[in-house]
């Protein structure tokens, strides 16, 4: 079987967060991608393209790409987020420490904690101009 992949481009806006989703959902909804993976892909999701919308192109606006790939007869799934916005390795932000309570703990870091935690590898690089952000998650 040919591995499939697609490809997105859309405006970085948090408006756009539902096509993001529903553009992930459609690549995956031919597997055997149990719900409960399915649920922790769309929060990943959420989370990075979130964080694209937000401070990427801060305070202007600009394009994220999203490529969705299907490797391994469709048991492993490869998406990578692509902008040319301010280059930020989310990767090398250190874990924040769960063990402060709360209101001692610095502000933000959750979301990619636990994009880091639901996928199996989160991998960053910035080429071509690019802040390439791969997220891999095994389906089955």
């Amino acid at each position: 079987m040919e591995p499939i992949r697609r490809e997105l481009t859309i405006d970085a806006t948090e408006g756009n967060l539902a096509a993001a989703q529903e553009f992930v959902e459609s690549v995956i909804s031919g597997t055997d991608c149990p719900m409960k993976t399915q649920m922790m892909i769309s929060l990943a999701v959420e989370e990075i393209f979130i964080n694209i919308a937000s401070y990427a192109y801060a305070p202007k606006t600009g394009e994220a790409t999203i490529t969705a790939e299907l490797q391994d007869h469709s048991s492993m799934l490869v998406l990578t987020f692509r902008d040319r916005g301010i280059p930020y390795d989310p990767v090398a932000k250190e874990d924040p420490n769960l063990h402060v309570p709360v209101e001692e703990r610095e502000i933000g870091g959750l979301g990619i904690y636990m994009t880091k935690k639901i996928m199996d590898a989160v991998l960053y690089e910035y080429r071509d101009g690019q802040n390439v952000l791969t997220l891999k998650k095994n389906l089955v």
